[in-house]
């Protein structure tokens, strides 16, 4: 029985063991990607909020404040969809500030309401 000749085969599992390992580096990378957008439009509507609950502010104040911040951090098409406004929660008076971006699926592209947060904050009497 003639032996076998494994010559090459090393070339082929490379290849094929780099492009998996390429594909799972790009797709943690590209998770971390969406989680850092999230993070960082959860803080941007939360500091909205708490700025716009300020005795002296007035909701589209807290929205502003919010846009500012994601402009800051992300690119400036997550800040497009920013709404802010007043609600009661169980009886107490609260400032919401509401952030609707893209959820990034592939670099910064993805479904255009892929993703929506909302920050609170207790309104404060003058």
């Amino acid at each position: 029985m003639p032996a076998r000749d494994d010559r090459g085969s090393a070339i082929v599992e490379f290849t094929l063991v780099g492009i998996l390992l390429t594909v799972l580096f790009l797709a943690l990378l590209q998770l971390g990607l969406a989680l850092h957008v999230r993070n960082t439009l959860v803080a941007s509507a939360a500091e909205g909020a708490r700025y716009a609950a300020n005795a002296d502010r007035t909701p589209a104040d807290g929205e502003d404040r919010a846009r500012r911040l994601i402009r800051a951090a992300l690119d400036d098409s997550f800040a497009d969809r920013v709404t802010s406004g007043f609600e009661t929660v169980d009886g107490v008076p609260t400032v919401y500030v509401d952030v609707d971006a893209t959820l990034p699926l592939v670099g910064l592209l993805g479904p255009s309401r892929g993703i929506r947060v909302r920050g609170h904050a207790l309104e404060e009497a003058p």
